[in-house]
């Protein structure tokens, strides 16, 4: 399965290129944008030693090509589906289980490196049919293949939950067929806009994709590579210290992870004084703004991404964020009790009716499962926490923000790189790259048709009651913001989500239709990031030198496999465990995801946004959050052009405004102890201890994620899942370091205000 088609010889890279005088170089170095990532000195410096203007990509990847290593074999084939069947199929079997686990790509990264290693020694040198069984030593490019299609559909498929809840809240049980086309189309139609994506976010070297450094830094640690950008500083090799790190790693998360979870929940105000509710409500980290700074838990340091992977000034973006909005803003409206939020926890992932009660959206619903006026009258209007509601307002903000940030710092780079090609990029790893063919425009013009007709027939086939313009609708808005959240991301690490604005749009559109709510917010939210994982996995197929077409077949046939799988595990499910999605069910498969999937549904496609967020409605203020996002951008780049050197150019808005998107669920333990490490890492031993930094640092992230993710699994499996969770039920499991972090006022989210029997609080009248 080698395929020699896809190297072609450039002859012009074996030319000698004239000498560069300064403008040249300047212009090479540097992009077309104010870019808070770039160092001049440095960047000019990298690109006279023919390596990238960054140094946080010299550090992790090769400025060299050997074109004549194997990539596309039966081997590094064999292995990706087999872990692109495996690792897709455990993930699904347990999406729906409380506690979960979730196998990420990092594990199948260090899984596929043994076998391709042992394939390499053991399988025998034939070739059958013009294929060669053992190519010979596993290289690192198979490497990069085989996990590419491993991870590129390991998570859920988004569209999974729309299968489940049209079971399991609306009683509508539609065969395969439309089961696989949806999921096809919402996971495949976001991958054709990967021919225009890559010229913009791929080919640039400014588009950096901070965390596939990490990854790169694995491979090449893995595969004991050496570089120029590595620096030559002595000391452990860099194949010593990660294995240190990670068997370091992998023991001590079995303190916080199940041995001693108050390190985990380090919130040790709240240990002091248990009761005290407005000290809980500000150290707590469960229901709590989280001012307790510490834990002892990388897993919750790195829930929102590895601090050692994103730079500092966008950490800094969001610390400022989250201390602004989180640490001032919130608790001012939370204690004049904006929004009743006194008879609420402070923060919660939940909804609220008008006694402090989890919201029932059963006692709303006909017998239709549509929205009964009479009975949404005669129970109560939807309330949330102020957390909640300040992630609403930030999700607006965001989404205005992207688009007045691109237009002033980007339009410039997106107007040069629409007129580019590969081989005119001014970076190395693209001219090396451009010795492989591209993927031909109708390879993506394909997969868009054909899965475009699938959406369409799904539509229409089966009853949805969402109509085919709005599914148009839904793509437009996709491809319109592709280009430019992916422009963010490539530089922050942070992706701006489509989830809120998709959910308000159809909302206010097609009120009292949650099947058509869903359904457009998936292909509008996940086209988009479909979009963007497939140009992430491009890059770090350009910062391997892996040829762009084997790189393409092997993420779409490994994604239409990976969707498959999940199906037939989740139709299994479904067929033969009992009470599956029961809130009492025996084995734990209370389906929480979908819960909340279907629950959303009910909010925004059935009691619809206009009782929410309309003039006179309780969260109409948070609307004003639109034009907040729109003029910070404004305000802050026309300063910079009277003042070009102030601190004022490092802010990035639409990253403080979606940086902390994942609250609710996270919370503060899972950002404050991030910025820290970060602050250390990216700020401090970045430039004190430059030489350290460029060796290990990448290497330690990938280090500490891999010791987590193996750890997790093996805790899972070998002390959780077995006996259906009673190995030290009453030993380890319930002692003091395991329950003292969840028996404080902040774990069981007690509110500041109760209500006296019988009575209510908010309006006293609602339609």
């Amino acid at each position: 399965m080698s395929f020699p088609q896809d190297i072609k010889h450039d002859e012009s890279s074996d030319v000698e290129k004239p000498p560069l005088d300064e403008v040249d170089i300047a212009a090479i170095a540097l992009p077309d944008f104010d870019d808070p990532n770039i160092d001049k000195e440095a960047a000019i410096a990298g690109v006279l030693e023919d390596d990238s203007p960054y140094p946080e990509v010299r550090s992790a990847v090769a400025n060299t090509d050997d074109p004549t290593i194997p990539v596309s074999t039966l081997r590094s084939w064999t292995l990706g589906l087999i872990w692109a069947i495996i690792i897709p199929g455990l993930n699904q079997f347990f999406f729906f289980r409380y506690p979960s686990v979730t196998v990420t790509g990092i594990v199948a990264q260090l899984l596929i490196f043994p076998l391709g290693r042992a394939w390499a020694s053991f399988l025998p040198n034939v070739t059958i049919f013009g294929v060669a069984i053992n190519p010979g030593p596993f290289t690192i490019k198979e490497h990069v293949l085989a996990t590419i299609m491993a991870s590129v559909g390991a998570g859920s498929a988004y569209a999974t939950d729309i299968v489940a809840v049209q079971r399991v809240f609306y009683n509508q049980n539609y065969n395969f067929g439309y089961q696989w086309m949806v999921v096809m189309s919402t996971q495949l139609i976001g991958f054709s806009i990967g021919g225009i994506a890559r010229r913009f976010l791929v080919q640039p070297p400014s588009m950096i994709w901070p965390y596939n450094l990490v990854t790169c830094a694995l491979f090449n640690t893995l595969h004991a590579q050496e570089y120029a950008g590595m620096g030559n500083r002595g000391g452990l090799s860099r194949e010593r210290f990660f294995f240190y790190a990670f068997a370091g790693s992998a023991i001590w998360y079995t303190v916080p992870g199940y041995l001693f979870q108050g390190l985990s929940y380090f919130s040790w105000v709240c240990w002091i004084v248990p009761n005290n509710i407005p000290v809980n409500q500000m150290f707590g980290y469960v229901h709590g703004m989280g001012m307790s700074l510490v834990t002892f838990d990388w897993a919750q340091i790195a829930y929102i991404g590895s601090p050692l992977a994103t730079p500092w000034w966008a950490e800094a973006n969001i610390l400022a964020g989250f201390v602004f909005f989180f640490w001032f803003l919130t608790p001012v409206l939370h204690f004049t009790n904006a929004w009743e939020s006194n008879y609420m926890p402070i923060s919660s992932r939940g909804s609220f009716d008008n006694t402090g009660s989890a919201y029932n959206v059963s006692r709303i619903l006909g017998s239709d499962a549509t929205f009964n006026q009479q009975d949404y009258e005669a129970y109560s209007p939807l309330f949330l926490s102020t957390t909640f509601a300040i992630s609403y307002g930030l999700s607006f903000a965001s989404i205005t923000a992207t688009l007045t940030h691109a237009f002033l710092y980007f339009r410039k780079q997106i107007w040069t790189q629409s007129r580019r090609a590969m081989h005119e990029q001014p970076d190395v790893h693209a001219r090396l790259m451009s010795r492989y063919p591209q993927v031909p425009e109708w390879w993506y013009v394909v997969i868009f048709l054909s899965m475009f007709t699938f959406g369409i027939i799904s539509i229409e086939v089966w009853d949805t009651k969402f109509p085919v313009q709005w599914f148009i609708l839904a793509l437009v808005i996709a491809f319109f913001y592709v280009i430019p959240i992916g422009m963010i991301q490539a530089i922050t690490n942070q992706q701006v989500g489509l989830n809120v604005i998709t959910e308000l749009v159809i909302g206010y559109g097609l009120p009292g239709r949650p099947v058509a709510m869903m359904m457009f917010k998936t292909w509008g939210y996940i086209t988009m990031a479909q979009a963007l994982t497939f140009t992430s996995d491009f890059k770090l197929g350009h910062y391997m030198k892996i040829p762009p077409r084997p790189m393409f077949w092997a993420q779409v046939i490994a994604t239409v496999i990976a969707g498959t799988v999940q199906l037939g595990v989740q139709a299994w499910m479904f067929t033969n465990i009992p009470e599956m999605c029961s809130p009492h069910q025996k084995d734990g498969f209370i389906c929480p995801s979908t819960e909340v999937f279907g629950t959303a549904s009910i909010i925004w496609g059935v009691i619809g946004p206009a009782r929410q967020f309309s003039k006179g409605e309780v969260y109409y203020a948070l609307t004003f959050f639109f034009l907040v996002g729109f003029l910070c951008p404004l305000i802050t780049y026309l300063i910079s052009l009277k003042f070009p050197n102030t601190w004022l150019r490092y802010l990035n808005f639409p990253v403080i405004f979606s940086g902390t998107g994942a609250i609710p669920p996270a919370s503060a333990v899972n950002y404050v102890p991030w910025a820290i490490v970060g602050f250390v890492f990216q700020y401090v031993i970045r430039r004190r201890h430059f030489s350290w930094w460029t060796k290990y640092n990448y290497v330690l992230s990938a280090a500490l994620d891999s010791g987590v993710a193996i750890s997790a699994v093996l805790i899972f499996f070998c002390l959780q899942y077995p006996l259906n969770g009673s190995i030290g039920l009453n030993t380890v499991q319930t002692w003091w370091g395991n329950s003292v972090p969840f028996t404080t006022a902040d774990a069981l989210g007690t509110p500041m205000l109760t209500l006296k029997e019988g009575d209510f609080f908010g309006p006293r009248t609602w339609h």
